[in-house]
């Protein structure tokens, strides 16, 4: 495998990584339409879990096969493909090899109590992932949780496993639960201390929403305006969460959210380009619609990553 340049640039920033643990992200940085130029769309599928197998692919009935959804990241060129064990499984032996895989760790499901605090359970295992040849793991964490303790201490207990054995590990880092209000969970200040904690947790690349202008927590709100510090456009707040995964030297990407029009989708993807962000996880936006116009979509967005729309 050819590596870049700018991928061995990226690849320095790990320091205390074993040669496996970059392989396999350098595996994941050079594939697909984007190889090598430090920037990712990867296609993550664990909404399934999440939402529920109707709310998650009743707007396209292929996508509930899973061989479906390695096509759609083979063919759009994406540089990985997540989900939980399952769907991973049952493609595993057809598309050994044919892209990289990230497979997720944990999960929630909608039919949790509403009146509970968010939290989610364990559903693979390291062995799992390296007996399905998965690229790296991925793990959803909530801070402002009850829970949030117990699930950090299951994350790090994860990620020293998955490196031990060469694996990179993709953390999903989503404040919600506790005090957090809903407009909190993508505030500035908010979404920038949970990127920062799922850096500090060993993450190599970290995924947050992208954030409001919004600010929660009244001692950084007067950081924030007595430091001046530049929020005002999408691509101030995304330069902000890639300052906060230490000045740009862990990989962060940007979740595609619910389901919006094209033109959304593209200025946010602009905004992570401009901000320096590394890219966007695009799920419902591209599954749940027409595989051609998926294709065509994440196509879009990658032209925008190489600065060509």
């Amino acid at each position: 495998m050819r590596i870049t340049q700018k991928v061995k640039k990226i690849l320095a920033n790990y320091e205390s990584d074993n040669p496996g643990t970059k392989a396999n992200l350098a595996r994941i940085l050079m594939e697909g339409k984007l190889g090598g130029t430090g920037k990712m769309v990867i296609l993550p599928v664990d909404q399934g879990f999440e939402h529920g197998p109707a709310r998650s692919f009743a707007a396209n009935p292929p996508a509930y096969d899973p061989h479906y959804l390695f096509q759609l990241g083979l063919d759009a060129g994406c540089n990985a493909y997540a989900a939980p064990l399952g769907a991973l499984e049952a493609g595993a032996d057809t598309y050994a090899g044919a892209l990289p895989l990230i497979l997720k760790m944990n999960s929630a499901n909608s039919l949790h109590p509403k009146d509970e605090e968010p939290t989610q359970a364990i559903t693979a295992s390291v062995d799992d992932a390296l007996r399905i040849g998965a690229n790296a793991i991925g793990y959803t964490l909530y801070p402002g949780s009850a829970y949030f303790y117990d699930m950090l201490e299951e994350l790090r207990e994860l990620i020293r496993e998955a490196k031990s054995v060469g694996l990179p590990a993709v953390v999903w880092s989503y404040p919600r639960g506790g005090d957090i209000s809903k407009d909190g969970e993508t505030a500035m200040d908010v979404d920038a201390y949970a990127a920062h904690m799922a850096c500090l947790a060993g993450a190599h690349i970290v995924k947050v929403k992208l954030p409001t202008d919004h600010l929660e927590q009244d001692a950084a709100k007067k950081v924030y305006e007595g430091e001046n510090v530049p929020i005002g456009t999408m691509s101030e707040r995304v330069a902000h969460i890639v300052q906060a995964c230490f000045k740009g030297r862990r990989l962060v990407v940007f979740s595609g959210g619910g389901k919006k029009g094209d033109e959304g989708i593209f200025d946010d993807a602009r905004a992570i380009r401009d901000g320096g962000g590394n890219g966007s996880i695009i799920g419902r936006n591209s599954f749940q619609r027409d595989k051609d116009d998926a294709v065509k979509l994440l196509g879009t967005i990658m032209d925008i990553y190489k600065d060509k729309s």
